[in-house]
């Protein structure tokens, strides 16, 4: 069995572990990756329909996202690859009076911690997205900063920058033991080796909570299985991600939200009203039939697009519905980057980022009394989530 040391491990090459392996690079450290999967960014991050945006209502987010945004916006002159980046924002299309009302309450908010956002009337909104449903239209958000990457063409990159940059990584090994000797990290082993190292990552998404039974700690994450699909590529029409907020008329859904990619898909997703709690990722027989639905709703010149396949994945979630970036307090060097809540993806830089400065440097990247609102040792009961997930 191989036996190999480095400055910092990984556990987990997905949305998080890449970006954090990534940056932890720039840092200069030498860092292991470890994956259970066969290649980078196939667990749940080739699932995310590819939408990043830091409208969000909770500052921590905000301050992330909003890195991430630069991380993805400005990669391809910064290393002159093509990650499917499509500026054109976000869009909450307002149909009640109660969605206009807390909108337009959290406003002051998002602006505050450097979110460009606005409340558009019914004209803009049309004009944002053609063909929209006019009946009770009141207008919506619009934040023209947020965009769409493509999670396989990111992830590919950013695989290949920290492996230039003397990264390595090994795919197709479960980690099976934290090594913990006197309260601090001494690496892991996995079913082919063991590595050595005095800080490991726990980036392992939905298996998040196994990693940390191996540590002795409790971490409150529960993967929930959603339900997205992609439809055959049409003429562009339409630039923002769209997010409808309003519950669905069948008494099963909340928002659903979609968007058109770069070579002219429609992606889209909604988030079921009663958790669907588990692994489980078989597509289900009564997705198509509800998007549908609601899409044709929404935007009624949609009734003739071809689906072409459907798929789920697994939203890593926290009691609050708030991410958890923290070093553990019980075992030195051993840090968790987990609970994304089905956002890791548009998190993954700006989480992977603060990640490493908080390695390296002892502080995140953003203020650290935002970046505490985190903590692994919060009380996630006291609060019931943000507004906008």
């Amino acid at each position: 069995m191989a036996v190999e040391g480095y400055d910092a491990i990984v556990i987990g090459a997905g949305s998080v572990g890449l970006p954090s392996a990534y940056f932890l690079t720039l840092e200069g450290l030498r860092v292991l990756v470890i994956d259970k999967a066969p290649s980078a960014g196939q667990g749940q991050n080739k699932a995310a329909i590819g939408g990043v945006r830091a409208t969000h209502s909770d500052p921590a987010k905000i301050k992330i996202c909003l890195q991430s945004l630069e991380v993805f916006s400005t990669w391809k002159d910064r290393h002159g690859t093509d990650i499917g980046w499509v500026p054109g924002g976000y869009s909450f299309p307002v149909y009640r009076e109660s969605d206009e009302k807390l909108l337009k309450e959290i406003l002051p908010l998002q602006k505050s911690f450097g979110l460009d956002i606005d409340w558009v009337g019914p004209e803009e909104v049309r004009e944002l997205i053609p063909g929209i449903n006019e009946e009770g239209l009141r207008g919506g958000t619009y934040s023209p900063g947020d965009g769409q990457v493509s999670p396989l063409k990111s992830s590919a990159a950013f695989w290949k920058e920290a492996r230039d940059r003397g990264c390595r990584f090994k795919f197709g090994e479960t980690v099976t033991e934290l090594l913990i000797k006197g309260g601090k990290i001494e690496g892991v082993v996995t079913d082919r080796g063991t590595y050595y190292s005095d800080v490991v990552l726990n980036a392992a998404g939905g298996d998040a909570r196994e990693i940390g039974k191996m540590a002795g700690l409790d971490i409150p994450v529960t993967p929930e299985s959603h339900e997205a699909g992609i439809s055959a590529p049409v003429k562009r029409f339409f630039k923002p991600l769209v997010v409808d907020i309003r519950p669905g008329p069948e008494g099963k859904t909340e928002n659903f939200y979609f968007g058109q990619i770069d070579t002219g898909q429609i992606i889209f997703c909604y988030t079921p009203i009663e958790p669907i709690v588990g692994k489980n990722r078989f597509s289900t027989s009564e997705f198509m039939p509800i998007i549908a639905r609601r899409l044709i709703n929404l935007i009624p010149r949609l009734k003739n697009i071809m689906i072409r396949r459907v798929w789920r994945g697994l939203y890593p979630m926290t009691p609050d519905g708030i991410i958890i970036l923290d070093r553990v307090r019980e075992v030195e060097g051993l840090y968790l980057a987990v609970g994304m809540c089905g956002q890791g993806f548009m998190l993954g830089p700006g989480v992977g980022l603060n990640m490493a400065k908080l390695i390296a440097s002892g502080k995140p990247a953003i203020e650290e009394e935002i970046f505490s609102s985190l903590s692994f040792y919060r009380d996630f009961y006291s609060k019931e989530g943000e507004a906008l997930r």
